[in-house]
């Protein structure tokens, strides 16, 4: 089978950048919420993983996405078992209503140090989310929900920017749905298996060594 990587954010890049990411460039927010720090390296989004690590995945996602719920505990595994790998959770909530709820709440309880048990415990549901049982998984995980109201209301502002930045990556970048990735400096397709996971991340690592410019077959 032949695994295409595409490259999209190295600073040498211009033909993929311009045909990708120049339409979304109105003004200069937009040009830097499109750069590959912001990306890559949002200091508003924690990082799990080795946070030092030499990779990092980026995964845009949605808490009603079923593939997302799927391929959650694969990609968990496989940084686990790599030990080198920084991981984002980008939140997309392209499916609006209780979605973006969910987000909202879950980007909120990252002001009590608890993104992590929250993402983990919204990823993990089984069955049909809605407001009242987003704030019961969240508890049973942990979270101070009266907090993390106080905190929304406080940051919405900020979280809501997050929420919009991520739209614009994701959108820029030519995703169409959840889940999707960035692995360091390529955009890849859904992922489903470890063994997809190590050839991306293998290929990505290598790339700089082997001056790949554009794409990757896999051959």
């Amino acid at each position: 089978m032949k695994i295409k990587l595409v490259l999209v954010l190295t600073a040498v890049l211009t033909l993929t950048a311009a045909a990708t990411l120049q339409p979304q460039k109105a003004d200069a927010s937009n040009e830097n919420a499109l750069s590959p720090e912001n990306i890559l390296h949002d200091p508003r989004i924690p990082a799990e993983g080795n946070i030092e690590g030499d990779l990092t995945i980026v995964e845009y996602f949605d808490y009603r996405c079923l593939p997302c719920k799927q391929v959650n505990s694969v990609l968990q595994q496989f940084v686990r078992e790599d030990g080198h790998i920084r991981l984002v959770f980008k939140d997309w909530p392209i499916f609006g209503g209780i979605s973006i709820h969910a987000a909202r709440l879950g980007l909120a309880a990252k002001f009590q140090s608890k993104f992590s048990e929250a993402h983990e415990a919204l990823t993990s549901f089984q069955g049909k989310l809605s407001e009242q049982n987003v704030l019961t998984t969240l508890a049973e995980a942990g979270i101070d929900i009266s907090r993390a109201r106080r905190d929304l209301a406080t940051h919405q502002k900020e979280i809501d920017a997050i929420l919009a930045r991520n739209q614009e990556q994701a959108t820029a970048l030519g995703f169409k749905g959840t889940p999707a990735f960035i692995i360091e400096n390529f955009r890849v397709p859904a992922v489903f298996n470890t063994a997809n996971f190590k050839k991306f991340v293998a290929d990505a690592r290598a790339a700089p060594k082997r001056g790949l410019t554009l794409a990757d077959d896999g051959s």
